[in-house]
């Protein structure tokens, strides 16, 4: 968490999923059924996320589409509202894709002139997205450099839900 003042914050834990994890799952972000099973669920954290969260806007990589999608979806399981009526998204891969079409790690290569070590783990690619949005708003000079700003650019379509599955069209109809 990135603080107006430019203090960052960190919440780390790992989440019992409460279902198997299959084996190709832990073969891309390292995590194996035996390393959460005695972590917490969702619902037991809940609260301490709402709570680091707080008023917060929401940034990531891909998060429009799915982090924050699954984020929300994973509150209203568990019965909490998270609303997101005054909160700005701001997703940095779709400044990568509207200025270079990459991946993240081909973003971090090309931005930051790094390699990402332990990539697909939630703490390595947002450290490394971070690292690229400082080197996207050092690099392009026409970009907003506010979070409405960027959260306006980063949209790729009139969104009727999170998710991005249903769009408006230039009439302002779902189509």
């Amino acid at each position: 968490k990135i603080n107006t003042n430019g203090s960052e914050e960190r919440f780390k834990s790992l989440v019992n999923p409460e279902i198997h994890i299959p084996e190709e799952t832990t073969k891309i972000h390292g995590i194996s059924n035996e390393d959460v099973k005695d972590a917490p669920t969702f619902k037991e954290l809940a609260s301490s996320i709402i709570a680091f969260i707080g008023n917060a806007d929401l940034a990531g990589y891909n998060s429009n589409k799915f982090d924050v999608p699954m984020l929300v979806d994973e509150f209203l399981r568990v019965g909490i509202d998270f609303d997101m009526t005054n909160r700005k998204m701001v997703d940095v891969q779709n400044v990568f894709h509207k200025m270079e079409k990459r991946t993240l790690s081909a973003a971090y290569k090309f931005y930051c002139n790094k390699e990402i070590e332990n990539a697909h783990s939630a703490e390595a690619d947002i450290t490394a997205t971070f690292e690229v949005l400082m080197a996207q708003l050092e690099r392009y000079e026409s970009l907003a450099k506010d979070i409405p700003g960027l959260a306006a650019f980063t949209a790729m379509n009139s969104n009727v839900d999170l998710a991005g599955r249903i769009i408006l069209n230039d009439k302002g109809q779902i189509g």
